[in-house]
């Protein structure tokens, strides 16, 4: 069949108008109102509000829109920080109060427990909060080369879009990050490679000379109130920062010299990407006999305990909300000397080596053996014996392959986005702790799992609470406590 040809005269086709009173917000941070049957997510609109909108995803039965007017503000409405807010896409709640984005996730949270988990928690958590600007210490660039413009965009991808957005500064970033951008632009371009240079990956560790810092200090940075749950920063020095540049065509001579240049310049460590993940490695500068680098780590100072990590691995972006949520979860579990303790998709040990400083005998499963290496690697530099680690592949558990792991007494669980079904069906009474701490990155899963903890599993949903650990985003990190019935 022939394509039906498209008149290049044809005028575009204005979307309608419509108005709307805003009831709720979704779980990407949408305002949500319903008319004529359908239900409609509006981007940037917030409850009780009285807006005009115009759709651009129509469905039968939903759409997808941006607000063209907000005719009736609602209190909770602020002005956003960022100046490249509303075209970037990274932080989609910057109109948001900040103590309003963490009451919405908190009800989102309690909303999916009792709707998809058909589970209430005994106890609601106080929400774990901290700092509202410059807390993020892991994040990955897009870079475009424009050729019309003679320019380089770094930045995150703007809203909705695939296009990298115009920005020259990121509030969310490390401060010290955030200053990169446009030299990094001014860099790039330089470079013979600039159209062949996709993406920028970074992660940003505690200075090399820091001092830990106290535990409960009580100087309070801009975003905290005085509350117990909140998380404590420090600024006493610059952070180590590794940049890691995907080049998909190789460097001449004159590249080498424009990074090793930024890279002194700048007071970064630069690394490079060809492929796979397995084709990360230093670029600029490099050890050598006479001069060590300085690694990227992080602390957890209430258990003196010191965590170092290469620039891929996975760590958590907030590295001061991550010690709060430790503290929480080790308050939870209550692990105690002679007890046998799993923690399973156990990462680097960041939960593991907390809780064997308990005295308690651990046990670390996590599916990638590079983790699972680095996590072993911090139990020898903080002197710790009384842990285990393992490679498995825990989507795949079974209840038999659950027993020949032994009888644990606890389990602090911390998976993915996928959550952790199969290794929670594999519970059969014979295998089942007293005890389950479950950390979340997505409250379905988390709810989708406590159903089947409590209405199959004997167990019973002690407390649930929140985990601010990406401020004026609409993720919801989370907590909660099974005990089971005696």
């Amino acid at each position: 069949m022939a394509r039906r040809s498209r008149n290049r005269n044809q005028v575009p086709v204005i979307p309608e108008t419509k108005l709307a009173i805003i009831e709720s917000l979704d779980q990407e941070g949408r305002g949500v109102t319903h008319l004529e049957g359908k239900t409609i997510f509006i981007d940037g609109a917030l409850p009780n509000e009285k807006v005009t909108f115009q759709s651009h995803r129509i469905k039968p039965s939903y759409e997808v829109a941006n607000v063209v007017e907000v005719l009736k503000q609602s209190n909770q409405r602020v002005t956003p920080k960022c100046k490249h807010y509303g075209l970037c896409g990274g932080c989609k709640l910057q109109h948001l109060d900040f103590s309003a984005q963490v009451a919405a996730k908190q009800r989102l949270l309690e909303n999916d427990l009792k709707h998809i988990g058909k589970v209430q928690p005994d106890n609601i958590l106080p929400p774990i909060y901290g700092p509202i600007w410059g807390y993020r210490h892991k994040a990955r660039l897009s870079v475009k080369y424009v050729d019309k413009k003679q320019r380089v965009l770094v930045g995150f991808n703007e809203k909705a879009t695939r296009y990298v957005a115009d920005m020259n500064s990121c509030e969310v970033l490390v401060p010290e990050v955030s200053a990169l951008i446009e030299p990094l632009q001014e860099m790039i371009v330089q470079l013979t490679i600039r159209d062949k240079l996709p993406q920028i990956e970074l992660a940003v560790g505690e200075a090399h000379s820091k001092e830990k810092p106290e535990a409960h200090s009580k100087e309070k940075p801009e975003g905290y109130s005085n509350k117990e749950s909140e998380a404590q920063t420090s600024n006493d020095d610059l952070p180590v920062i590794v940049l890691i540049f995907r080049i998909m065509a190789p460097l001449t001579v004159e590249d080498e010299a424009h990074l090793k240049t930024f890279a002194d310049t700048h007071a970064v460590q630069i690394w490079t990407q060809t492929k796979g993940p397995d084709t990360i490695k230093p670029f600029y500068p490099v050890s050598t006999s006479e001069k060590a680098l300085p690694q990227l780590k992080y602390s957890l100072p209430e258990f003196d305990l010191v965590y170092p990590f290469k620039p891929n691995e996975f760590t958590q972006v907030n590295p001061q909300i991550n010690q709060v949520m430790i503290r929480r979860a080790m308050q939870l579990l209550n692990p105690q000397a002679g007890e046998k303790i799993a923690d399973f998709f156990c990462g680097i040990g960041n939960f593991t080596l907390p809780i064997a400083r308990s005295g308690a005998q651990v046990l670390g499963l996590e599916g990638l053996a590079n983790l699972v290496d680095r996590a072993n690697e911090s139990a020898a530099l903080n002197q710790i014996s009384n842990t285990q680690f393992g490679v498995a592949d825990l989507f795949k558990m079974t209840p038999e392959s659950l027993t020949n792991l032994g009888r644990f007494d606890k389990w602090l669980v911390d998976p993915p986005r996928d959550g952790a079904f199969e290794l929670i069906k594999s519970l059969d009474g014979s295998n089942s702790p007293q005890r389950i701490v479950y950390v979340s990155c997505n409250p379905a899963t988390l709810a989708r799992d406590a159903d089947v903890l409590v209405n199959e599993k004997g167990y019973i949903l002690k407390a649930a609470g929140v985990i601010n650990m990406f401020p004026h985003t609409a993720h919801v990190e989370s907590i909660a406590l099974f005990e089971r019935v005696a």
